[in-house]
């Protein structure tokens, strides 16, 4: 009975320290930086620790001030929502970004993930405004500070 106990911790155990993207709660998550309700599938983005542990924001750019803000735990992984298909979340590092006034996202940093840089060049050709890779985009936010 002893060894079922101890099993049970460890499967549970194991399975809390999972370092996967968790899914938002759209009208019920607040964001871990600027504490709004999360409800634009469009823009909503997440922060995985390499201990697992997910921070859930509103938009790229909170997601982007909050890492400025991260201390001790190392980021895992960057996901975000992106134009063609709300609600799913992609690797942030894989996305391409446009900024366009255009396109208004919830804190007013106008930045839009797409799934590919082709797409993204097709809502700029009818949206305006100025493609970023992952790297680019990070740069562009720390040197606006």
């Amino acid at each position: 009975m002893k060894k079922l106990g101890v099993l049970f911790f460890l499967m549970g155990f194991l399975m809390s320290c999972s370092k996967e993207k968790k899914p938002i709660a759209y009208g019920e998550d607040s964001c871990d930086f600027c504490k709004m309700t999360i409800v634009d599938k469009i823009h909503g983005a997440e922060i995985v620790t390499d201990k697992g542990k997910v921070y859930k924001f509103d938009a790229t750019e909170c997601m982007l001030d909050f890492e400025q803000e991260m201390s001790k735990e190392k980021v895992g992984q960057f996901y975000t929502n992106h134009y063609h298909n709300p609600g799913e979340l992609i690797l942030a590092n894989k996305a391409s970004f446009l900024i366009s006034k255009n396109i208004p996202s919830p804190m007013g940093g106008f930045i839009t993930a797409f799934s590919s840089q082709e797409k993204a060049a097709k809502v700029q050709a009818e949206k305006e405004g100025e493609i970023y890779t992952w790297q680019e985009l990070r740069k562009h936010q720390q040197n606006k500070k």
